[in-house]
């Protein structure tokens, strides 16, 4: 569907759920996070825009007993409480194989793929800027879906690599713990920056 014109706004409330209103969430209460959910999270933040449609973000789930276990170890050590408690752990990783997907996504230009094929920096490039951009939509889409993110970036990238991607190209990035408050927030929000201090106009 074309659109032209302003485009609408989002509520007011939906607004407050996204940014005002959010919290990141340092523990979590028992109620489980189904399959059906964790999968809308992804449908969602799926369309936001990356560098010519490559889309290199991956996402691991990790909610069993055993998967905990396996992945704790890596995590620091003030950390391991936060994903112990939480329902779900999404390790966010990049595909340094994402231009294998290229006569899919950006069908208008398949040969990039060879191109990317060619280049290893170039695709480093990618990964580095277009993944982390694309796990904060996957933060937003979290929250959009009425859960708390929790994300830390205090873990041993190599030893998640090692224990559940060393038979594939993803390379970790950001853990995300996913779920819903254990009760309110431990403290206050901390202040942001005023548009006077973070503005500048040309």
């Amino acid at each position: 569907m074309s659109v032209s014109g302003p485009l609408p706004r989002i509520p007011a409330e939906a607004g407050a759920a996204l940014f005002t209103d959010a919290r990141t969430a340092y523990s979590f209460a028992d109620t489980p996070v189904d399959d059906a959910t964790l999968t809308s999270v992804w449908e969602l933040a799926r369309w936001a825009p990356t560098a010519a449609n490559t889309q290199p973000l991956r996402v691991l789930y990790i909610r069993t007993a055993e998967g905990k276990e396996r992945l704790l170890p890596h995590l620091d050590e003030g950390n391991r409480p936060k994903s112990a408690s939480a329902p779900v752990v999404a390790v966010l990783a990049v595909d340094h194989r994402f231009h294998e997907h290229i006569p899919h996504v950006l069908p208008i230009r398949p040969e990039m793929k060879e191109y990317f094929e060619s280049e290893p920096a170039q695709r480093e490039a990618i990964t580095s800027f277009n993944g982390p951009l694309q796990a904060g939509y996957f933060i937003l889409a979290v929250r959009a879906l009425g859960l708390a993110a929790g994300p830390m970036a205090g873990f041993d990238p190599a030893g998640i690599d090692k224990e559940f991607f060393a038979d594939s190209d993803w390379h970790s990035i950001l853990v995300v713990n996913i779920g819903h408050p254990a009760g309110p927030p431990a403290f206050d929000r901390m202040p942001r920056l005023a548009h006077e201090h973070a503005l500048d106009w040309a």
